[in-house]
């Protein structure tokens, strides 16, 4: 093969190549994502399914794609960790989705920033949502559940932006209402905490909540597969430390959902696809960090 004919294959290999890297990095289909807890506090099975940061987008007619993907799991509940709506896109689809998951799992949520980003007014109508469709709001709330003979702690707190309805929150307050919260869980049930913001990651080791779920980081936006986890997250900046995944102490393990954001993010997500995430909590000796 002579210089020419050389040149021209090789620039056509590597065109190739860089298209196949971004197609397969711009898939925004729809996963689930599986994570596994053991305690010896659980006398069955408990199958949580983890939502967050949906921000009001779209997963087909009816919301179909997300209702179906949670369906096909068949979670005992449905725990929202914040940002189900977005302060600027209509409420039509995070409706839609209420109003079809209601009906099939018992739903919880703590609130997130988008939650309360616009105003009080704006917070009010999206709390009326909520309550229309039979979603238990935990702000700073503690309900102790059974499920499949276990008794389950399930607690929410709100993210720090709703004390002050401003871009700053108050986390005095979003302190001392985590204390609260896990002051009243003390009762040696495995206890889940709902938090938006898993950049507090060490206050909730603090208080020794069993398992945090988390969202608002989505994803980190861009991951470089096997290099880096995430490039920039809210809260977190550039490459933040938890912008999804699982992470671990001594007594604390927090999952941060990637999330659901598409349409609404002004960068494309890219290798970091939007997740259903589904944890199966069961008996067994807990696991050290």
């Amino acid at each position: 093969m002579d210089k020419d004919k050389l040149k021209n294959a090789l620039l056509f290999g590597g065109a190739a190549a860089v298209t196949a890297f971004a197609a397969v990095g711009l898939d925004h289909r729809l996963i689930v994502r599986n994570y596994n807890v053991k305690s010896d506090r659980i006398n069955g099975k408990v199958r949580i399914a983890l939502i967050t940061d949906l921000h009001s987008c779209r997963y087909g007619a009816e919301q179909e794609n997300l209702i179906n993907a949670i369906k096909n799991q068949n979670p005992d509940i449905v725990l929202m960790s914040g940002d189900i709506f977005d302060n600027k896109r209509s409420t039509k689809y995070t409706e839609i989705f209420l109003r079809r998951i209601h009906e099939m799992f018992p739903c919880y949520m703590a609130l997130g920033n988008h939650e309360c980003k616009v105003g009080e007014d704006d917070h009010k109508m999206k709390m009326e949502i909520l309550s229309r469709y039979n979603v238990r709001i935990l702000s700073n709330e503690v309900e102790t559940i059974e499920v499949n003979g276990t008794a389950l702690n399930i607690c929410g707190v709100s993210d720090p932006t709703v004390y002050t309805f401003e871009p700053e929150g108050n986390d005095e307050e979003f302190f001392r209402q985590m204390e609260n919260v896990k002051a009243v869980a003390d009762n040696g049930n495995f206890t889940v905490l709902m938090s938006h913001n898993p950049a507090y990651y060490e206050k909730y080791i603090e208080n020794g909540f069993d398992l945090v779920l988390c969202g608002h980081a989505h994803g980190g936006q861009w991951i470089i597969p096997g290099v880096l986890n995430g490039v920039l997250a809210p809260g977190q900046g550039l490459f933040p430390k938890y912008a999804g995944g699982e992470y671990q102490s001594e007594k604390t393990r927090m999952i941060v959902s990637r999330g659901l954001a598409r349409e609404s993010t002004i960068v494309p997500r890219f290798y970091n696809r939007p997740e259903v995430v589904m944890i199966d909590i069961e008996h067994g000796d807990e696991e050290i960090g």
